[in-house]
């Protein structure tokens, strides 16, 4: 049986992504998934394709990409710098296990997900941009292993269909991540109100796939309800590498690993409830004390009494049920109200 993620109710699952920033060594790519195990990330992602699993070796327009990060190349020779080759599957995942680290992968065609299978990849992911190929998530799926899938920019009926597809594989571990897939992306563009809305209607695990800097919105994602939180990782963003510009390096992924954990426990439950501390903070509340002395017999009238810290006596809203009754014995001020003091 494939392992599971480890979900907790303590934290979310910080999911550190390689993508391309391994620069094409196979040393670099084992150095950075050690690094972001050793920085407390739950589990590594990597990607595994060829640049024939995603495009055409094609000068025509539609194949150049025009503007942001990667602006000036082709699709084919983007992909073709940017990838992690098959042949670092095996090693990967054996030095993985080796060591105690959760890895996984994004495939992109079959020939990906077989590669993957001889390396005992133990989940899958469907990134955003092939969520809407039906083929590709149903050979996945067909494992029966741990899936996550992004969902930027899709439509709510691509969602449902890949869903679907899923759900009829028998996947029980499923996990959707909401995503503004720009890169960089635009925080006023995230819609986070997503996440918990994709919790409730598809009844799954759902969370963050962030290309964002910083962890402003990751800790937003984690107080709306995320199980996951992903980010691209590098040691140092001057190495550079092809998403090294919107990666996380060492010191913000611990931060992150700790603000995460800080604010998930600080959720608290649903509802309002009294800590044990809470309880025994309640002293310093107010309640009613004579400040005038009383004989036997007297009436209590309202001059006579105060709300006031401590909280020893009755609690203020129950005035008017001691007032104009006369006391049991001699009550000397100041001191605590209490019910049993009048008649």
């Amino acid at each position: 049986m494939s392992p599971s993620f480890s979900f907790s109710n303590d934290k979310p699952l910080i999911v550190a992504e390689l993508s391309g920033n391994h620069n094409g060594s196979y040393d670099r790519e084992v150095e950075l998934m050690e690094l972001a195990h050793e920085c407390g990330a739950d589990a590594v992602k990597i990607q595994t394709y060829t640049e024939d699993s995603l495009t055409l070796d094609s000068q025509r327009p539609e194949f150049k990409l025009k503007g942001g990060l990667w602006g000036g190349q082709t699709y084919y020779e983007l992909y073709k710098k940017a990838k992690t080759p098959r042949e670092w599957m095996k090693p990967l995942f054996a030095h993985a296990r080796a060591h105690g680290i959760f890895l996984f992968s994004s495939p992109f065609c079959r020939e990906d997900v077989d590669c993957l299978e001889d390396a005992l990849c133990p989940a899958y992911k469907i990134a955003s941009y092939e969520l809407n190929d039906v083929g590709l998530i149903d050979y996945c799926a067909k494992k029966g292993k741990p899936m996550v899938m992004s969902t930027g920019l899709a439509t709510e009926e691509e969602i449902d269909r890949a869903v679907a597809i899923v759900r009829r594989r028998g996947v029980t571990d499923l996990t959707l991540l909401h995503c503004e897939s720009r890169y960089p992306a635009i925080p006023e563009l995230f819609n986070l109100r997503s996440i918990p809305y994709l919790k409730e209607k598809y009844q799954c695990k759902s969370g963050l796939s962030n290309h964002a800097l910083g962890d402003t919105l990751d800790i937003a994602a984690i107080a709306l309800g995320a199980d996951m939180i992903e980010k691209h990782f590098t040691d140092d963003r001057a190495k550079g590498g092809v998403d090294s510009a919107f990666s996380m390096n060492i010191s913000e992924l611990k931060t992150l690993v700790c603000d995460a954990a800080q604010v998930k426990s600080a959720l608290g439950k649903k509802g309002v409830y009294l800590s044990e501390e809470d309880k025994s903070s309640r002293l310093g509340r107010r309640s009613l004390y004579l400040i005038a002395n009383l004989k036997a017999g007297d009436t209590l009238s309202e001059e006579m009494v105060r709300s006031v810290r401590p909280a020893l006596g009755l609690e203020p809203y129950r005035l008017p049920e001691i007032l104009g009754k006369k006391a049991r014995y001699n009550l000397n001020a100041p001191c605590p109200l209490k019910a049993e003091d009048f008649v």
